[in-house]
């Protein structure tokens, strides 16, 4: 085994990862490249052609080609059955219950790590690496998760949900660069089949990106279970038809299809009524979330009713916005934003930053309005 230790690398295929890799090799890591199979594109439907996304068969196949060329050992790893009970099943489950769910944060913190570390005891491999733009380091008997160095390119807020034991086994090699600069370093490399391959934003079970009609054709009953439904305005008043709740996530415009003189959004679901109620702008802002699923990453503990100051991030793409984090309960807190968010979505996850640090994250639960004087 090398000086630095034996490493099994994530290799999707992508510039990131194929870079992570590269870059432990020449650090001195002895290196396996791992690259996991999650689901079989045929079932995916709605999209001939070319498969998109990644652990694709062209994305394997660079994967393998890249470590063949750098010596080191790459293998293929089949976790369909893991990655459809934890991360489809939930996809389906949350739309079917009116929330909007975040499979790459479902992915990360079920199966990803956990897969991994179990092919790394195998292949005795004292660490794992991805090419997350992210960092991790020890701070006072704990591993945090800290922004990565590019922040149009962070990736922090999908691993909130990774445990502590994980972290400690952790590598994020690319966290300290910027995208630029990865590119760069592929390109002088000749890793050229990924240097310039665009990065994959569509969820990589739905190549064509139509989550509608992938639940559609993934729930037997759909038609029988769905049907139907209204739009309501938010004093109850219905305003139109819809094909059913599923097809509309909070913050929604576009197709709604409602000639009410001024723009509408889609301000909440009501999943057992079939109602998806509507309003303006400003009906989109609440200051108040409730998040299940609590996992703690700078500190070990938090104390009960008392309220912490915070960064909080509600989506991926979101810059953040100063609030409070209050613990209410075992694995539940509450997030206070006093400026108010603008969709704040059930399915989503919500994480919490001290400077530059995730310190908590949680999964959205319920939304609400509680300040009197916000100023719209």
């Amino acid at each position: 085994m090398s000086k630095k230790g034996r490493v099994l690398v994530a290799m999707s295929g992508g510039v990131d990862s194929s870079v992570a890799a590269v870059m432990l090799h020449q650090q001195g890591y002895e290196v396996i490249g791992i690259t996991m199979k999650t689901w079989d594109y045929h079932r995916s439907g709605g999209k001939n052609g070319k498969e998109t996304g990644c652990c694709t068969v062209e994305s394997m196949n660079d994967a393998r080609a890249i470590a063949v060329h750098r010596g080191f050992k790459h293998f293929i790893v089949d976790i369909r059955d893991e990655f459809g009970t934890w991360v489809i099943d939930r996809f389906i489950d949350d739309y079917m219950s009116g929330r909007t769910p975040n499979p790459c944060v479902l992915c990360n913190t079920h199966i990803k790590w956990a897969a991994l570390l179990r092919r790394a005891d195998q292949l005795d491999c004292e660490f794992i690496a991805t090419g997350h733009y992210a960092n991790v380091r020890e701070e006072d008997g704990r591993y945090v998760i800290s922004k990565g160095l590019d922040h149009s390119k962070d990736q922090s807020y999908a691993l909130w949900g990774v445990r502590q034991e994980h972290l400690e086994r952790t590598i994020f090699p690319v966290g300290s660069y910027r995208k630029s600069e990865i590119r760069a370093f592929a390109e002088e490399e000749g890793l050229l089949s990924v240097a310039n391959k665009p990065d994959s934003y569509e969820i990589c079970f739905i190549p064509d990106d139509n989550y509608r009609r992938f639940i559609q054709e993934q729930v037997d009953d759909y038609d029988e279970r769905i049907g139907e439904g209204v739009f309501v305005d938010k004093f109850g008043k219905i305003v139109g038809t819809h094909a059913g709740y599923p097809n509309f996530t909070i913050g929604q415009r576009r197709g709604l299809h409602l000639p009410m003189g001024e723009p509408m959004y889609v301000t909440s679901i009501n999943p057992d009524t079939n109602e998806v109620m509507v309003g303006v702008k400003e009906d989109l802002i609440q200051t108040t979330l409730t998040a299940a699923e609590m996992n703690l990453v700078k500190v070990g503990s938090l104390p009960e009713g008392e309220e912490v100051p915070i960064v909080g991030k509600i989506r991926y793409n979101d810059a953040g916005a100063e609030g409070t984090l209050e613990v209410t309960g075992q694995d539940e807190f509450k997030v206070h934003f006093p400026a108010g968010r603008e969709a704040i979505t059930p399915g989503q996850a919500v994480v919490c930053y001290d400077g530059e640090d995730v310190l908590a994250g949680g999964w959205i639960r319920k939304v609400s309005l509680e300040s009197d004087d916000l100023l719209l």
